[in-house]
């Protein structure tokens, strides 16, 4: 079905004015496994917002009773029931579905609570998983007389996958689940033969969606040969099908450190015992060395850097947790002295193994930076790394080494292991300078500042000597760390005799240059647009026609010059003359002397 048959049956589903009594087709057809991978990734379930995703079903099905007029009621609620006789059209079944996917999500919305749901919570949870399962049923019920078979078939293992997640979630009849998953992974397979290609992937997508689950209730049975935490290998997939496996695996490993927590009675770092009393703090450290063992152990090696990545996120967030309680239980530890000592060589020793796993991370960015820095860009989207962003790794490995550096010193009487691992951060520390030291001359030299980008290549390489010598001197020689140093200095090397024979051939071309560059100045050219005229830099130490940044000739004035405003005199306007009152001298005039006849006539 394409994007544009989507959308119309969309339209016409939501249509107010459609009528659901005129003359449609005997039998119904509507893609459901396309249709309930649409609407989840549309609307929340891509990042796992359940809670949106109920939202949305709950609109959905406002809309489709309003214009399929099955409301239930004004102002009282009375229920209609969905009958046989009752799905003359198409939206009516789309209601049963969504009504379904409405239980569905709100089942799963409880069991994402941050601390896991309750046991109140849990027999809501498992409520709304036997309405989507009644509701499913009855969605595959009138599928299976009012549509075609295709849709009866995907009717049947959506029903069957929504029966087999109630009985997973519910930890009991673990061969009924087990037969449900298979029923629907084999309806799928089925399906994926045929249609066309977007519905054969989706089909295919959901078999490898049911494999974990059908492997779990194998696990639980007896049937399968694989351990829990083989089983977390299996469900890499992301998606809404998984998330309630995922959420039971990792349920099953947390009984097992629980279980295991027990034997956890103490901390070891660098020959000190600390004793972990809280099983909070027991569980967390577990957790944390459980995933310090995927990425040490011998198939850290095959696992690909984004996995690692998220498995450091994780430990990291297990050991942050363990810090937490240890914390906790520092308020709470009153004015117990032993008690208190005890506590806080704790939280230094979490604190240090947190500061060394953040220091691994950061280095294993440098080397997915390092792979990216000299590769050639054959997609346009593809990020190609810049010398710059390594400078920015190196000052954070740098500030990691200082902090765990510190960290190590603050105690008085040090153990000869706590002096040799700070000693071992200062040589970290240096190999870290050194690299940094390169990649700034890397960033200089791509700028065209040879001087610059000799002189640190240059004290790049004194940095990777001075490294080099003191990691040849210990006993227990690291050999990886020693290649890269001496790697490092070769580089640095030939770089600053790559830039040193630069700046002078550059140097002897500048002449040339700067005479070609003078003969291009011109007084002005309004086709190109200039940033700044040479008259507006005089105040300014630089070289605008020796830069070799510069992209276009520079230009000397503005012609015609632009308008400027000049002085003129001032205009005095006279405010005070209309309101001065004036005295009156008509006694002071002087007095003409009239004739009678002149007085008649005046």
């Amino acid at each position: 079905m394409g994007k544009k048959e989507n959308e119309m049956s969309a339209m016409e589903i939501d249509d107010p004015k459609s009528d659901g009594s005129e003359q449609i087709l005997p039998r119904f057809s509507m893609n459901v496994l396309q249709l309930m991978k649409t609407s989840q990734a549309q609307h929340g379930l891509r990042h796992g917002d359940y809670a949106r995703y109920r939202r949305y079903c709950s609109a959905r099905l406002r809309r489709l009773y309003k214009s399929l007029k099955f409301t239930h009621g004004r102002g009282k609620y009375t229920r209609r029931a969905m009958l046989e006789s009752t799905v003359t059209d198409v939206r009516f079944l789309h209601v049963v579905f969504y009504m379904t996917e409405r239980a569905w999500s709100h089942a799963m919305d409880k069991r994402q609570l941050p601390d896991g749901p309750n046991a109140r919570q849990r027999i809501y949870l498992i409520g709304r998983l036997r309405k989507a399962v009644k509701w499913a049923s009855l969605f595959s019920s009138l599928c299976s007389n009012k549509t075609d078979s295709r849709t009866s078939l995907e009717a049947e293992a959506y029903a069957s996958y929504m029966k087999g997640t109630l009985l997973f979630e519910q930890d009991q009849n673990w061969e009924t689940a087990l037969a449900c998953f298979r029923n629907a992974r084999a309806v799928y397979e089925e399906l994926g033969k045929y249609g066309d290609l977007e519905n054969q992937v989706l089909c295919r997508e959901r078999v490898e969606e049911l494999e974990p689950s059908i492997e779990y209730c194998k696990h639980k049975i007896g049937k399968s040969n694989l351990q829990t935490s083989e089983l977390l290998q299996i469900g890499e997939m992301e998606g809404p099908a998984l998330d309630l496996f995922k959420a039971k695996i990792e349920a099953a490993m947390e009984e097992a450190r629980s279980q295991q927590a027990a034997s956890l009675t103490e901390f070891n770092w660098l020959g000190y015992r600390f004793p972990v009393s809280n099983p909070k703090s027991r569980v967390s450290i577990l957790k944390a060395q459980d995933f310090e063992k995927e990425l040490q152990g011998p198939a850290a090696e095959s696992l690909p850097a984004e996995k690692k990545l998220t498995i450091y996120d994780k430990l990291f967030t297990a050991y942050h947790d363990a810090r937490n309680t240890i914390r906790s239980d520092l308020v709470s530890a009153g004015n117990a002295e032993s008690v208190k000592d005890d506590l806080n060589g704790l939280d230094k020793a979490v604190g240090a193994v947190l500061g060394q796993r953040t220091i691994e991370r950061n280095q294993l960015l440098v080397k997915i930076a390092k792979s990216k820095l000299n590769k050639k860009r054959d997609d346009k989207t593809e990020k190609v790394t810049k010398p710059e962003e390594l400078v920015r790794l190196y000052d954070l490995l740098l500030q990691n080494v200082a902090d765990l550096s510190d960290l190590i010193s603050s105690g008085r009487d040090r153990k000869p292991e706590e002096i040799a691992f700070e000693e071992e951060c200062q040589r970290k520390s240096l190999a870290f300078r050194a690299e940094r030291c390169f990649y700034l001359a890397k960033s200089y030299s791509l700028a065209g500042k040879r001087v610059e980008a000799y002189a640190l290549y240059c004290r790049a390489r004194s940095l990777a000597e001075d490294a080099l010598s003191k990691f040849q001197s210990i006993a227990n020689k690291d050999e990886g760390t020693i290649q890269e140093l001496k790697a490092l200095d070769k580089e640095c090397r030939a770089n600053s005799c790559i830039e040193h024979a630069t700046g002078i051939m550059e140097e002897e071309k500048a002449p040339e240059k700067l005479s070609k560059k003078i003969s291009t100045i011109s007084l002005n050219d309004t086709a190109t647009k200039v940033e700044k005229y040479l008259v507006d830099k005089l105040e300014v130490y630089e070289s605008a026609v020796g830069d070799a940044n510069t992209k276009m000739a520079p230009k000397i004035e503005r012609f015609p010059p632009a308008f400027q405003s000049i002085p003129r005199n001032p205009i005095v306007l006279d405010l005070a003359y209309n309101c001065i009152e004036f005295p009156v001298l008509d006694e002071r005039k002087k007095k003409v002397q009239r004739g009678f006849i002149s007085r008649l006539w005046g």
